[in-house]
């Protein structure tokens, strides 16, 4: 694969930048891709190692050695062949997606790893660039219908499968617009929208039917939700209508902090305040909009969600942004021999952070404090992990200035009331419950339901969503059909 010595005779090519003074301005995606030979050269890095751990590292099994060769070779339009093999959409993988296959990788036990998703950002937009990337229509209808319920990476990956083995699929979406997470909470300068719209109008060529601003199951949802939608349709009239149903949607339950305080004005979940500004890009007029300019903000939590939180408080001009993380610091670089292939714990700093933003760790969040019901400060302590246990570090109480806090801590479960219109059993996580391997894969406790994505496995990347959807796509056309030629 590669270069025989190309391991040895060049470093990596990693993706620029914009400068942050410049990208900071707007909201226009700002990484650089490699060009034609930087990216040649960094296929050539890829190595003979005759267990390729970096495609067991990625959730979806891409190919990697194969279209790294591609590459290093010119193959540009072969190598997006063998990509688009695996993966439906590398568009978007390509840029969110962490690379665990980075940490798989071979080389990386002593070197730094070949940069396989600024390889695979490369391919799929040099594709979309040279037009080789066109509708694939199914040559035979199968005459059965299939309803997928959510948009976002799972569902459209299931859908476009679904699609193309013959059958009818109609995708529900509650929002305004396809995207799901993509759409509205992902920002728009780590994924701009016209990536989503793009793959989308391939996908209705294909015959995918979208209908947007239509809730299933409206019952009890709360009000923020049922504002969205124009339509509700009923889970009986899902199963009337259609052969079977995938429940792809995403895990939208957010982590509260039930502090005292936690009702003061300024107080919010991050996605309460994330999609408004996917929103406003998208030119929509946004009422009640939360703004973070020439304010003090805290983000609690410090993974990817906060991080965007992050960003786009730079964006609007924060006079300060401090982001809290419960768990102690983790260590610079890990130790490699003991955790390679697996995805290791090690301080990450992500674009946002690089931008802006003071980080705190092991500190715990005890009490929102203000004045007229609007926030002024945050009362935090720090603490300590003993046996697997927390506990407050004595006389470490302190206080941080806070006009706004974002909330940030992950996400419980997928919403509710959709899997009790459903009727499916539930795991331990109030996940829906369904098996992944053997027969009837994905399928839930009710005739002709499935679930796959966050719906069935909680919140996770992008990529496992992609896997799961592509997964229960076949298993769907199996249930339908008797047998199944697409892909697992």
């Amino acid at each position: 694969m590669g270069k025989v010595t190309g391991f040895m005779e060049f470093k990596r090519q990693d993706e620029d930048y914009l400068p942050v003074a410049e990208r900071v301005k707007n909201y226009k995606e700002f990484v650089i891709a490699l060009k034609d030979d930087q990216v040649k050269t960094e296929g050539a890095r890829c190595m003979d190692c005759g267990t390729p751990f970096c495609t067991s590292g990625c959730p979806i099994n891409n190919i990697i050695p194969d279209w790294n060769d591609l590459v290093y070779r010119g193959n540009f339009k072969q190598a997006l062949e063998v990509l688009h093999s695996t993966n439906n959409f590398p568009e978007f993988t390509g840029r969110i997606c962490p690379a665990p296959c980075e940490a798989a990788c071979t080389l990386n036990v002593n070197d730094d790893p070949v940069g396989i998703k600024s390889i695979e950002h490369f391919i799929i937009d040099n594709g979309w660039a040279n037009g080789w990337i066109k509708p694939q229509p199914a040559a035979k209808k199968s005459g059965r219908k299939v309803a997928v319920v959510g948009s976002g990476p799972a569902g459209l990956a299931a859908a476009q499968q679904l699609a193309r083995a013959g059958h009818d699929v109609t995708v529900f979406e509650k929002n305004d617009r396809v995207g799901g997470l993509l759409r509205y909470g992902i920002p728009d300068f780590k994924l701009d929208k016209s990536i989503i719209d793009r793959r989308m109008e391939q996908m209705k060529a294909e015959g995918v039917k979208f209908r947007t601003s239509t809730l299933i199951c409206g019952k009890d949802f709360p009000k923020q939700v049922t504002n969205l939608a124009k339509e509700t349709v009923s889970a009986d009239q899902l199963k009337k209508d259609f052969d079977a149903i995938l429940l792809s949607g995403g895990a939208e339950l957010p982590r509260d902090l039930p502090i005292p305080g936690r009702d003061l004005q300024g107080v919010h979940f991050a996605m309460e305040f994330l999609p408004q500004q996917n929103r406003t890009v998208a030119g929509d007029t946004v009422p009640n909009r939360i703004m973070a300019s020439g304010k003090h903000v805290v983000v609690i939590g410090g993974g990817d969600t906060g991080s965007d939180c992050v960003g786009t408080s730079n964006r609007h001009g924060a006079a300060s942004v401090t982001q809290l993380e419960v768990m102690p610091m983790p260590p610079e670089t890990e130790n490699k021999h003991l955790v390679w292939p697996n995805w290791p714990l090690k301080l990450r700093t992500s674009s946002s952070q690089e931008e802006g933003c003071e980080r705190d760790f092991a500190v715990l969040t005890k009490k929102f404090v203000g004045k007229n019901g609007k926030l002024e400060k945050i009362i935090a302590c720090k603490v300590e992990w003993k046996d697997g246990k927390m506990q407050e570090v004595s006389k470490s109480e302190f206080e941080i200035k806070a006009d706004l806090v974002f909330l940030a801590m992950g996400f419980v479960s997928p919403v509710q009331q959709v899997l009790a219109a459903f009727g499916v059993d539930k795991d331990g996580r109030n996940n829906a419950g369904a098996n992944t391997e053997g027969e009837g894969s994905y399928r839930t406790s009710m005739q002709k339901v499935f679930a796959a994505g966050d719906m069935r496995r909680g919140q996770s990347l992008v990529v496992w969503a992609i896997r799961e959807g592509r997964q229960a796509a076949r298993s769907i056309d199996e249930y339908l059909m008797g047998n199944s030629v697409l892909p697992r």
